[in-house]
């Protein structure tokens, strides 16, 4: 084989004098296929969380741009300027204190949704290791 040149050479000859391990074609396309629905599954839950997530963020733009309105309104029927300013110092750090809730809340979420969307594809690689496995002690 070696006088020949490469052009000339039988490859199907020379491959079946290797001797390589047959391929269950059926196997790996059942595998590929199932990956395939992991993946998708993993993508719907993503994006079902980030649906959500805007969502919520809608719910709190509104709400926060109510309860501003309210503030302001309340600011403005306080009486002595001492009294505003103290009356701001709180709506201020109430403003603050709701922000950070309501990040905690978003991330919370954000969280959840990506640990489920990281389990979905983490149990299918362990079942694809399982199943490359089991294909190679068929052989």
């Amino acid at each position: 084989m070696a006088d020949k040149p490469m052009w000339d050479m039988d490859m199907s000859k020379m491959f079946a004098e290797m001797k390589l391990p047959k391929v269950d074609m059926d196997s790996i396309m059942a595998t590929q296929r199932k990956n395939i629905e992991a993946l998708t599954s993993a993508n719907k839950l993503a994006f079902e969380g980030m649906q959500a997530v805007a969502r919520r963020q809608a719910d709190v733009m509104r709400q926060m741009m109510e309860e501003m309105s309210g503030m302001i309104s309340d600011m403005m029927s306080a009486g002595t300027p001492e009294e505003k300013v103290a009356r701001q110092a709180d709506l201020a750090k109430q403003t603050f204190e709701k922000i950070l809730s309501n990040m905690k809340e978003l991330a919370e979420m954000l969280s959840k949704s990506n640990s489920e969307a990281a389990t979905v594809i983490n149990a299918r690689i362990s079942e694809s290791l399982d199943e490359l496995k089991a294909m190679a002690q068929k052989k």
